[in-house]
């Protein structure tokens, strides 16, 4: 049965840093979700404007893909714990390979420690594999990878589909493996439902984004996240082609935010 389709106050935002990495939100009416622990002076002035508008005073979620410092950066994640004060958290499922993100870790650990209520979530493949199976066309959030652990911990990012509001939001983190493209673009609900596309790993040529994926799953618009003047050329002009080609608008952050709303 499909369930039927709600009108609800919906905003999504990608975030200038002024420097490298990654920060978008997603406000589904009812919780607003912070996509990677990153906050710099010039961004954190447009998410007090975004919470305010959406009518919250803290965010609800924070989820992070990867422990890469471009995703979650110690001392701006200790300040989001301590102004915005979330209520759930998910952060990356492979375990820290870098001393700075062992620190990460522990601070959220110390975040649990402190207020038992919050809600702490490893995003591994045990816990993907206790997830009922999702609906089609329904109102809650998908979670496809990590389904394995495997070397390197780009191919080990969270992909999840933010699909609770009137639209979605396919968050791809750094991903660079052929075959999660192949996975992702065989799955109806992630082939049919994507509105807003993350671009994997910033934009990156690295294998994941290919014509075949595009083709399939063709997503509304895409988003990249990049510094004006990245030493990587993110998005690669590769890809740029590669959406010209299929037709699909891209917007970065090169020279600002990128907001859709549906009111």
């Amino acid at each position: 049965m499909q369930t039927s389709l709600l009108s609800k106050c919906t905003r999504f935002r990608a975030y200038q840093l002024g420097n490298a990495g990654s920060s978008f939100s997603y406000f589904d009416g009812n919780n607003f979700t912070l996509i990677e622990a990153r906050l710099t002076d010039l961004s954190r002035t447009y998410l007090e404007w975004e919470l305010r508008n959406c009518g919250r005073t803290q965010i609800y979620g924070l989820h992070i893909t990867s422990w890469d410092v471009d995703h979650c950066a110690k001392k701006e994640l200790e300040i989001i714990l301590k102004d915005f004060r979330p209520t759930k958290i998910e952060y990356p499922g492979y375990d820290p390979h870098t001393d700075t993100a062992a620190e990460c870790l522990s601070i959220i650990n110390t975040y649990k420690r402190k207020d038992q209520s919050k809600i702490i979530q490893k995003i591994d493949p045990p816990y993907i594999k206790s997830l009922e199976n999702a609906e089609n066309w329904g109102y809650k959030d998908v979670i496809y990878h990590p389904k394995y652990i495997s070397e390197g911990s780009n191919c080990n990012s969270t992909v999840k589909l933010f699909r609770t509001g009137c639209f979605n939001v396919a968050s791809l983190g750094d991903v660079d493996n052929q075959n999660i493209s192949a996975y992702l673009k065989s799955q109806r609900i992630f082939y049919e439902e994507v509105d807003i596309m993350i671009l994997a790993h910033h934009g990156a040529d690295n294998g994941f984004t290919t014509a075949s994926f595009i083709r399939e799953v063709r997503p509304t618009i895409a988003i990249c996240s990049s510094n004006y003047d990245n030493q990587f050329e993110h998005p690669k002009p590769e890809i740029k082609e590669l959406l010209y080609k299929f037709e699909i608008p891209l917007y970065t952050t090169k020279t600002g935010d990128v907001v859709v709303a549906h009111m």
